[in-house]
């Protein structure tokens, strides 16, 4: 049974996917929690049943106005919030040239400046409580880019970027960050959440193509299993030495370290041309 001193979790896009089988976890460890979606229907049956554990909102990550109602409401409710989730988002494929403006910035909308604005919402009491975790929902993407997914990429490279800043800027106010990073999971998104380019050009059709085509045809059957998930993710913030990254499956964990392969490979390639950009060490200042 929640009881005051039982942490608070703060998760947006609880409708379906990570958020909502984080939700079932956190309730099921007797954590209180406020579950989000856009359409608070999706996700009263979360709340069924469970009195005063649980808070089921609207939120809009895109919309101000029901981001702040929302984290207010929490706060008044339960007093602080412990943990914030911010893993409202969703996919998109094209190849670059593909991206249809409207729909990329859409996403970079809710993806981004919507974690970002629910995270400044949450912040000042975290701030003034000295403590509390930030987690935000990242990709294997925001680590490594695919042909057929720049786009969404970026939405998660930025992702990336803010969460190692926003780390060391909360880290001494008591503040830990946490970024996940899976690979492909049974949820949604390559399936109903999944948006797709209009148009296709022919000439990308062996790169960008054949991802769009191996996306849209493997989802329900992934190896990440979306469960097992969110108990990692639970058990990572409840480590008393948490990771800023979190890799979520083998496929992340074996493309992350290519990645750092290749990265390695051309920085000494290139070394010797890399340190000569430098002014000469002997030369006049």
């Amino acid at each position: 049974m929640a009881t005051d001193n039982t942490p608070v979790w703060f998760i947006t896009g609880c409708s379906t996917g990570f958020g909502r089988e984080l939700a079932k976890h956190v309730l099921a460890r007797g954590f209180r929690a406020v579950v989000t979606a856009r359409d608070p229907e999706k996700v009263k049956d979360l709340a069924a049943g469970r009195g005063d554990q649980v808070l089921a909102l609207k939120c809009d990550v895109d919309n101000p106005t029901q981001v702040t109602e929302a984290v207010k409401k929490a706060e008044s409710t339960f007093g602080a919030i412990d943990v914030l989730v911010n893993n409202a988002g969703y996919g998109y494929l094209a190849a670059v040239e593909e991206g249809d403006d409207h729909a990329v910035r859409a996403m970079f909308e809710t993806n981004y400046f919507g974690l970002v604005r629910t995270t400044q919402e949450v912040l000042p009491g975290m701030r003034k409580r000295k403590k509390g975790h930030i987690v935000n929902i990242s990709s294997i993407g925001g680590l490594v880019a695919f042909p057929g997914s720049g786009h969404y990429n970026a939405t998660k490279f930025a992702v990336e970027g803010m969460s190692e800043a926003l780390s060391k800027e909360v880290e001494p106010l008591g503040i830990k960050v946490l970024i996940v990073e899976p690979g492909p999971f049974r949820t949604d998104w390559a399936g109903r959440s999944l948006q797709l380019a209009g148009k296709e050009i022919s000439d990308y059709a062996d790169t960008a193509g054949v991802r769009r085509r191996m996306i849209s045809g493997y989802s329900g059957s992934q190896p990440g299993d979306p469960s097992r998930a969110a108990e990692a993710i639970i058990t990572a913030v409840e480590s008393k030495t948490p990771p800023l990254r979190l890799l979520l499956g083998r496929m992340a964990l074996d493309t992350a370290r290519g990645k750092l392969d290749a990265l390695k490979k051309d920085f000494d390639a290139w070394e010797s041309v890399t340190v000569g950009a430098d002014f000469p060490k002997d030369a006049a200042a």
